[in-house]
């Protein structure tokens, strides 16, 4: 199947083709039909497969067929609410709205916190067509009565899952009430725990059922494995391998917002070109350190997992877990961040004895045993033996034949648009810490 068999109109086909993209991925085979004939969505799938440009492309269809160019000039209220978990990935879907709408005329505006209010208000009362917004942020311009969401027809919960995991539902449901009754509703999440599934029952009708991936799937391109070192010795593995492969463009992800600073602290000190990227930094800091990042300025990001969501970097070659996560599901949205849109990538683990655990659960959610190593020289001297309460068969690695289009030979064209970022050239806000309960505004 190709884009133009979508029915999608000529401009935004043209946008689609400047971005080198002919054919989409499943979740945009799937979920554009659906979405253009009007029907409420509920979608599962991963990071990383074309999610956002599955929702835009479609609603940007829609509005461009529903008023006149008159009607966009002086309509004031937005008649689209994406809702987003992160600020980052509030300034992804952002830039893919505006990369595929750009022959539409239509307007657009991300709010989100971490900025200036001031700059977000005067562009709302201009007005805008489609508004992207993380819940926190949303709210205090509600309260201050900057945005009317009355002319809702759109309503698009994007990430729906990191939502709920970042406590974001009650402010969700204050802003769902601010919507007309009547309006289409569309519901993308990486999973669909009970949780979830209770707010698509309340605010899904009669939805199309769109599934790509099962819970707890990892990028199917994303080879996987495990070295097994001491907790001691884990900065200096990471600074021989960094040494021994002339690795770049790693993402390296911590547990801690301290421990992101302190590793990222010594491999600036080793020679090799870091920078921290956690709740704790400034808005202009964690926009700087993204963009120099994907600009190959820096050959190491180290984050903690606000950066597993909404992260989109062109062909990432690599993800380091230089410590495990604590949650299963953080590991797979981890790794998520390699192996995108048909490419390639490695996803590494340091494991010391202490997270034998948290392996055996990584293993049991992805039905696979990792492949582990010990590398010469750092030897671990703590015993890694688990006792496993489910033994599974072992898969081979990751690493085989990709379910989503690939190219055909000597044809330079792309596959369909990836999540959020219009191609991967994304830079702007990023996503403020994710413990729980810390709203991000």
């Amino acid at each position: 199947m190709l884009f133009t068999e979508l029915g999608l109109d000529a401009e935004i086909l043209r946008a689609i083709g400047e971005q080198g993209y002919t054919v989409p991925t499943p979740i945009q085979a799937q979920a554009i039909p659906h979405i253009l004939a009007g029907r409420d969505l509920e979608a599962l799938a991963q990071t990383g497969t074309g999610n956002t440009a599955a929702f835009v492309l479609p609603i940007l269809q829609r509005l461009a067929y529903s008023s006149s160019p008159l009607q966009r000039v002086t309509h004031a209220a937005p008649r689209v609410l994406v809702l987003v978990p992160t600020r980052e990935l509030c300034a992804q879907v952002l830039e893919s709205v505006r990369t595929y709408g750009k022959h539409t005329g239509l307007r657009s505006l991300a709010v989100f916190g971490g900025v200036g209010v001031n700059p977000q208000t005067q562009a709302l009362r201009r007005g805008i067509d489609i508004l992207v917004a993380t819940p926190g942020r949303l709210l205090d311009h509600l309260s201050q009565r900057n945005v009317d969401l009355s002319k809702i027809q759109t309503l698009v919960l994007d990430e729906a899952d990191r939502m709920f995991d970042m406590g974001f539902i009650r402010d969700i449901r204050k802003i769902i009430e601010r919507t007309p009754a009547v309006r289409q509703n569309l519901m993308f999440s990486a999973t669909f725990a009970p949780e979830v599934r209770e707010l698509a029952h309340t605010v899904l009708k009669n939805p199309a059922l769109v599934e790509v991936a099962r819970r707890g799937t990892p990028a199917e391109l994303v080879s996987q494995s495990v070295i097994r070192v001491d907790q001691s010795q884990k900065k200096d593995i990471l600074l021989h391998l960094f040494q021994a492969h002339g690795w770049h463009q790693v993402l390296v992800f911590a547990r801690t917002k301290h421990g992101a600073d302190a590793l990222a602290k010594r491999l600036e000190q080793s020679g090799i070109r870091s920078a921290a990227l956690h709740g704790n930094k400034s808005q202009n800091a964690r926009t700087r350190a993204l963009a120099d990042f994907k600009s190959g300025k820096l050959a190491a990001l180290v984050a903690t997992d606000i950066a597993a969501r909404g992260l989109d970097i062109d062909s990432l070659p690599r993800v380091i877990n230089f410590e495990l996560p604590n949650v299963p599901e953080d590991y797979v949205h981890r790794i998520g961040r390699t192996g995108r849109a048909g490419a390639s990538g490695e996803a590494l683990s340091l494991v010391s004895s202490e997270e034998r655990i948290q392996l055996r659960d990584i293993e049991r959610l992805i039905k696979r045993d990792l492949p582990s190593q010990i590398l010469p020289g750092f030897e671990p001297t703590q015993n890694h033996n688990v006792p496993r309460a489910a033994p599974h068969p072992a898969k081979k690695p990751a690493g085989g034949r990709s379910s989503a289009p690939r190219r055909s030979s000597g044809d330079s064209a792309r596959s369909g648009p990836r999540t959020g970022s219009g191609g991967g050239k994304s830079s702007g806000g990023q996503p403020a810490s994710h413990h729980s309960g810390q709203r991000h505004r």
